[in-house]
């Protein structure tokens, strides 16, 4: 003699299956979103040729800004650059200024000297650091990076400047 299933306690389980793929795939959804990118192993070589690697930066809250002499948004932005690496750098901010591979050394040198840039300035003169960073192409892009290595946030174009200190403060404090 065969018992059948009622047709409710089927739909009742199948219920139950689908919830619980639901359920999984938005757990994975979650993990996938908030697990924080790392920064890639990399070398920053300054204007006077010092090296600076990601290991260097490791406990340092660091602000990573792709940009060029010829983009006028990030010549736009960069005196709010300086004055926020002004105001955070004695809390333990560090700032580099990448140069794109497209922007010519002598250009960025002087921009450099006329501006007075009080952060570290590297050129990417191979488009490896870009290529690095997740192909970055559009300037300006900045990375904010936390004490352990993490991007927090990523600003393609110009930063809304208040809520890039709060986030600043709130990484700075940790």
């Amino acid at each position: 003699m065969q018992t059948s299933v009622p047709a409710t306690q089927k739909r009742n389980w199948l219920k139950i299956v689908i919830l619980l793929i639901i359920v999984a795939l938005a757990v994975v959804g979650y993990l996938s979103i908030s697990k924080k990118e790392a920064i890639p192993d990399v070398t920053f070589v300054n204007l006077q040729g010092q090296k600076i690697t990601s290991q260097d930066l490791r406990g340092k809250v660091v602000m990573i800004n792709f940009w060029a002499t010829s983009c006028t948004t990030c010549v736009k932005e960069m005196p709010e650059m300086v004055e926020t690496f002004n105001k955070y750098n004695a809390q333990g901010l560090e700032f580099i200024a990448v140069a794109m591979a497209y922007d010519p050394p002598n250009y960025v040198l002087n921009f450099v000297e006329t501006r007075k840039l009080p952060f570290t300035v590297a050129l990417d003169t191979q488009g490896e650091l870009a290529k690095s960073f997740g192909n970055i192409q559009l300037t300006p892009t900045t990375l904010v990076i936390d004490k352990n290595g993490h991007v927090i946030k990523k600003y393609v174009g110009e930063p809304d400047f208040a809520a890039l200190h709060q986030l600043l403060e709130k990484a700075l404090a940790v």
